[in-house]
């Protein structure tokens, strides 16, 4: 049995960073958990201009996904990305002393980070899970994001029992420099899902050049 709504509540984190300094600090704290070489053969996939996000509101038409009630506060302990052979724990992340986003440990290539400064998986907003593409090791458990295509999902499993499942609607690549914020992380005002990770071109000296992120809304329930 579920949890009540109302214990749920009061298990929310009480204080959530606005937008527009999320955006910055997200961008900057993955620009820095990028510990890996970037020469894994030709580096991880990168989006293909056909993936690029459609940025329409969901209508009528789509019945099922525009009256599919929002969940509400439940901690993700799992992630499943099934095209890209992804099944990983997902653990709380947040801020750091200097303000950036805490990645997970680098040394396990197969754990991602659930941003508690966002809402939770399902519930009305967008919520951010975060991961590394590649460490000292070789390639890690975001590294075949850019591969994403449309209608494929993303499934994340709560800690009150439901599985999330998000339906992919884009890929893109940014650069650091030029990174949407706003874009990105605005609420939509129904559940959302951004799944990001570094990309774009690499350089010993400076890293990875942008980050992909994979947009993504609630389709189901289970």
């Amino acid at each position: 049995m579920y949890a009540s709504e109302a214990a749920e509540e009061e298990e929310r984190p009480r204080k959530r960073a606005p937008w527009g300094v999320i955006a910055l600090v997200l961008l900057t704290g993955l620009a820095l958990i990028r510990n890996g070489s970037g020469e894994f053969d030709a580096g991880p996939p990168q989006p293909a201009s056909a993936a690029a996000a459609d940025t329409r509101e969901v209508t009528g038409g789509d019945s099922a996904v525009a009256s599919l009630a929002p969940l509400p506060y439940g901690v993700p302990d799992q992630v499943s990305i099934p095209a890209i052979q992804v099944d990983a724990p997902v653990i709380p992340v947040g801020l750091d002393a200097d303000g950036w986003v805490a990645a997970p440990p680098p040394e396990d290539p197969n754990l991602a980070g659930w941003f508690t400064g966002a809402v939770s998986p399902g519930e009305k907003g967008t919520a951010v899970v975060v991961g590394h593409v590649d460490n000292d090791e070789g390639p890690a458990v975001f590294y075949g994001l850019g591969a994403l295509k449309k209608g494929n999902t993303v499934e994340v499993h709560r800690q009150d029992g439901r599985t999330a499942v998000f339906e992919i609607y884009g890929v893109e690549v940014f650069a650091k420099d030029d990174f949407p914020g706003d874009r990105v992380y605005a609420s939509k005002g129904s559940p959302e899902l951004r799944v990001i990770t570094c990309g774009g071109g690499f350089t010993q000296q400076n890293g990875y050049a942008g980050n992909v992120v994979a947009f993504a809304r609630l389709t189901e329930v289970r």
